[in-house]
């Protein structure tokens, strides 16, 4: 089986705060209070760029928002029609060093690692 094959799993914040809960050995209603705060307190930050804001978290990534430029002579790709396109802001990730090196690695490589990192998590509990 290809790895395009695979169906992309998609994880929710409920799912983050088990993770939380579980790493920090709180409680569920504990950790959603930490996870909402903390995803409430990103949002209220990206909302204030005037024009643009950056948040900087080590071994994660950046989170930015940049201001775009106006597009005067945009088409409209349905009717061909010339429209203008105000100046905006858009969001930008970048990932850190260590998120970057571990989705370069080839496929395989990966799916090694995480199997043995599982394996490992399943031996120490």
């Amino acid at each position: 089986m290809t790895a395009h094959n695979h169906k992309t799993k998609t994880y929710t914040k409920r799912d983050i705060v088990k993770r939380v809960a579980s790493a920090c050995d709180e409680d569920i209603s504990i950790s959603t209070k930490l996870v909402n705060g903390v995803f409430t307190a990103i949002r209220e930050i990206l909302m204030t760029a005037n024009p643009s804001v950056r948040i900087e978290v080590r071994d994660f990534g950046v989170i930015e928002v940049k201001p775009t430029k106006s597009k005067p002579k945009a088409r409209n790709p349905k009717s061909g029609e010339l429209i203008y396109v105000p100046a905006r802001r858009k969001t930008h990730f970048k990932p850190s060093k260590l998120l970057k090196k571990f989705l370069s690695k080839p496929l395989d490589e990966e799916s090694d690692s995480i199997l043995t990192a599982k394996k490992s998590s399943i031996i120490n509990n």
